[in-house]
Parts: structure tokens; sequence; C-alpha cells
């Protein structure tokens, strides 16, 4: 009788341990799988794509600039100024938490940082050169509200430009929804909205237009709008600040 009470005790111990195992999943593995399948969807592989941003002023005065940009890894992006004309032959490099910016009359690539925003306007050089998200971020916290997970973020270093973020997530697709983004203080930075789903081709369907607002700046906007995302195999030269200068030869 007591061998058998010591085994229900063991038996109903063990599977205690591995609910609450189970339980401990969700942030540590679940949470962080879902991230990455974020970042798969926003940006599958090496890609190339276009770009338009769009800053909006409160008098409605907008200011516009288009760029080609490319894609690969987790932590590799560069960047090419078309429009406005003015801009021209600019384009920017970005490996890791390491940001540069190439300006054709200067000719030497100078540094640039993650909270710079160098077009103006509610987005910053990070916002505008994302990387993966996994990459800077890891999930404390996940959360389900209807079809959506809510994931809380932290940043792993201090070097990113936001110390954490809640981001909502549909879960059938994975396709991020909206994005707050918070000082250490724990106060509002800016709020990153992402919409009009569309099919691009090659297996690549996600938002094609990201809008930022900010309550540090009250009544301006900025638009992101991506168009022809197409997978391209890219050599890792073309990640170097030597390649800045010769960005066009890709199109």
């Amino acid at each position: 009788m007591h061998i058998i009470k010591l085994s229900f005790f063991v038996i109903l111990f063990s599977h205690s341990s591995f609910v609450l195992g189970q339980n401990s999943l969700p942030v540590s593995a679940r949470g962080d799988e879902i991230l990455k399948k974020v970042d798969e969807v926003l940006s599958p592989g090496s890609v190339e794509f276009y770009r338009k941003l769009i800053n909006v002023e409160p008098d409605g005065d907008k200011k516009e600039f288009v760029f080609y940009s490319v894609k690969k890894d987790r932590d590799k992006v560069a960047m090419l100024y078309l429009l406005p004309a003015s801009d021209k032959g600019r384009a920017t490099l970005r490996l890791g938490d390491n940001m540069w910016l190439y300006i054709p009359r200067v000719g030497k690539p100078i540094r640039i940082t993650s909270m710079q925003s160098i077009v103006g306007g509610v987005f910053n050089n990070s916002d505008i050169m994302r990387l993966d998200y996994s990459v800077e971020y890891d999930v404390v916290k996940l959360d389900e509200s209807g079809d959506s997970y809510v994931l809380d973020l932290k940043a792993k270093t201090r070097t990113v430009s936001y110390d954490s973020l809640k981001m909502w997530v549909i879960k059938k697709n994975n396709i991020v929804q909206k994005v707050e983004c918070y000082a250490p203080s724990g106060k509002l930075i800016k709020t990153l909205e992402f919409t009009q789903v569309k099919d691009f081709g090659g297996g690549i369907v996600r938002p094609a237009v990201i809008e930022t607002t900010s309550p540090l700046y009250r009544g301006y906007k900025s638009v992101m709008i991506y168009s022809d995302i197409k997978r391209k195999s890219l050599l890792d030269e073309v990640f170097t600040l030597d390649y800045l200068s010769r960005l066009g030869e890709l199109r």
C-alpha cells in the first residue's frame, strides 16, 4: 500500500513539474519563436525592395523620399537614395549596431547613430534601417488578446534605440499589427502601425505600409510604403563601406 502511495506521489510530482515547465515556455521559448516568425514575415532572407517615405507636418506640408534597399541575414542593411534629386546618390549602411552615411560630394562615409533621423520626421535611423527584432530584443512576456498575441520585448543592450517594445501580432499568420516603443522610464516614445497586407510574390506576404506617430511630436507623422520586394542573392561585399558608392549597380 505504501509503495502504491509513493508511486502515485512520484507520478503526481512529475506531472506537476511538467506542467510548471510547460507554463514557463511561453516567454522563453514560445514567445521567442513567435518573434522569429515575425522577422521572417517582415524580411525573409536576402531581399531587395523599394520604399517611399513621407513626412507629414501639422500644417499638411509633406516631404517625400524614395529609397532602394537591400537586406541580408539578420543584421545587414544598405539603402540608396533615389529621390529627392538633391539627395540622389546618398547611401546608408547598417551592420549590427553600427551605421554610416555616404554623401557623394564628401566621398567618405561618416558615422551616424540609431536615434538620429537623417531624413527628419518621426522615423529615426533605426526605424528605417531596421534589423530583425529578435536580434535586438528578448521576449519577456507573452499574452493573448482575441486573435492576436501581445509580446513585451526588452532590449538586449543599451545601444538599442528603445528600451522596450509592446508588439501585437496576428496569430494565424504572424503578421505584426502594431508596435509601441518605450523609453527606460516607461514613457511612450512612438507607435508604429502596420497596415495594408500585400502579397508581393515569391512567398512574401507582409504589411506594405508602416505609419508612425509620437506624443513627443504632436501633429507630425511619417509613413513608409514598401513596393517590389523580391528575393535576391547578395554577396557580403555589398554590405561594406567601399561598396556604398556602387549600390546603384544592383538595380
